[in-house]
């Protein structure tokens, strides 16, 4: 077993988990009292066939400048390299004289084959790697099983399970100083690699939107603790109002950790008893994206196939006209189309639109829940293969603890519960802002046709019964297979 000197560095191979506090790899890493060169790798194999799409690699480059600087205030700096990650690692320690590699532990099935053939091929080169669970997850997957050590695939008994097993660690401190190298390795520059390209409209509206790093993130939370987390179980469905944290793309870069959240929501709320309610029912959603982990993780390939196999013959229709008109908020229904359009300005959809434009897209036009996995991971600051493969499989009806098929959303009847006033679709879709809130959501029901803005591309009552039919013909397949 290769061993460590003091006096020899340690590279800490950061991924997705670019903070400095409550990050396992870079404490121990630290608390060893060796030099440390922090290292990212730009690979562009990273995740296989899910390459990271435009919006996810526009936030990463904020976020790896709010990370150099964090790195830098501390005596330290990031070390940037691009090229397949193994030899870039080899490269480096060969360079630096680095005895080890730390690095915490992820959970996409590209990330878990890739660490164990890099751990391999650095221990046969006389390099010691150790690998670190707690910096993306609350529990690894494995900590968390059935009564009879299975895996789960509901998510109240998940949620339940969590609950009352081990007490959640608390956060790792931030180090104070960061022991440099002799000398440092040469280091790419930033901009170098193109993460933001020009000529692209959405970015404009991403900068008006969005600011990277763990004191952004910190901010934010400290924010909706004090001003959003009682109202959340009431608000937290109204897009027409700023219910909810908004710190899914920082969770998902690693800018913030969920031990982070989670104790910081349950300090707040043990010293104010009246914030319990809205911190449970906020926690629970840290949960969820724990258990669409575990899914991942026990079943990888929830990502491109459907978790339930009934599905695999299910009649979907290949319509790239209905595609197109869904990606750019031109269906009609203003609760979708306002829901598209900020998805495409901003980065970002609320949950609850997040949705109803899904079930649209599957339910209503009977396309492929991949199409629109495919577009939310291209169009997404918080694209995670984890959430976005089991939140579009539950909609759809194929997943794991699936939403029923025959729960159809109807786009009128959620604009108007969710967005009674109109306001978020009038934020998003200007064409219709001047129609009276009783008819907004379903203006041509009333006769009214605004000039730019599409009739609806399909009727509601005519594709729920389609759909209906289509689920019945598949489940008596399915049967009479059996």
């Amino acid at each position: 077993m290769p061993s460590l000197s003091a006096q020899t560095p340690i590279i800490v191979w950061f991924r997705q988990d670019l903070r400095v506090g409550d990050q396992p790899a870079l404490t121990a890493a630290v608390q060893s009292g060796a030099p440390v060169i922090p290292l990212f790798i730009l690979d562009k194999k990273v995740a296989g066939n899910w390459t990271p799409g435009a919006a996810s690699r526009w936030w990463l480059e904020g976020s790896l400048m709010a990370l150099d600087k964090d790195l830098r205030s501390r005596g330290s700096r990031l070390i940037l390299r691009w090229g397949n990650s193994q030899e870039v690692l080899e490269s480096v320690a060969a360079k630096t004289g680095a005895s080890g590699v730390y690095f915490n532990r992820h959970h996409e099935p590209f990330f878990v084959e890739e660490e164990l053939a890099v751990a391999t091929a650095l221990e046969q080169e006389g390099l010691m790697c150790r690998r670190f669970g707690g910096g993306v997850l609350l529990f690894e997957p494995e900590m968390v099983r059935t009564k009879a050590g299975g895996q789960f695939r509901v998510f109240t008994p998940f949620y339940k399970a969590c609950l009352v097993s081990k007490e959640i660690k608390p956060p790792l401190p931030e180090p104070i100083s960061i022991k440099a190298p002799p000398v440092w390795p040469d280091s790419e520059i930033l901009t170098g690699w193109n993460l933001r390209p020009s000529g692209l409209g959405w970015t404009k509206g991403l900068c008006n939107h969005w600011k990277q790093g763990s004191d952004q993130a910190s901010t934010i939370l400290n924010l909706f603790l004090e001003k959003g987390v009682r109202t959340y179980p009431e608000d937290r469905d109204r897009p027409d109002r700023e219910g909810t944290s908004i710190l899914s793309p920082y969770l998902h870069f690693g800018e913030i950790s969920p031990r982070q959240v989670w104790h910081q929501t349950r300090l707040r709320s043990n010293i104010r008893p009246d914030l319990n309610k809205g911190s449970n029912a906020y926690l629970r959603e840290l949960i969820w994206r724990e258990f669409s982990f575990h899914l991942l993780h026990h079943f990888p390939k929830i990502a491109d196939e459907p978790f339930n196999p009934a599905f695999k013959s299910f009649a979907w229709k290949d319509d790239v006209q209905a595609l197109s008109a869904w990606q750019k908020g031109m269906t009609g229904y203003p609760i979708v189309d306002a829901g598209m359009r900020q998805l495409w300005q901003t980065g970002w959809i609320h949950n609850r639109v997040r949705m109803i434009v899904a079930s649209f897209l599957t339910k209503h036009l009977l396309i492929p829940w991949q199409d629109g996995a495919r577009w939310f991971w291209d169009t997404l600051v918080d694209a995670d293969l984890a959430n976005n493969s089991a939140s579009w499989q539950w909609v759809a009806g194929c997943g794991a603890d699936a939403a029923p098929f025959f729960r159809i959303f109807n786009p009128i009847l959620q604009g108007r519960k969710f967005d009674p006033t109109g306001t978020y679709v009038r934020k998003w879709v200007p064409e219709i802002v001047n129609l009276p809130n009783r008819v907004i959501h379903a203006p041509w029901e009333s006769g009214i046709y605004v000039d730019g803005y599409p009739r609806p591309i399909i009727d509601h009552r005519l594709a729920r019964q389609r759909a209906l039919n289509v689920f019945k013909n598949m489940r008596t397949e399915t049967e009479r297979l059996r």
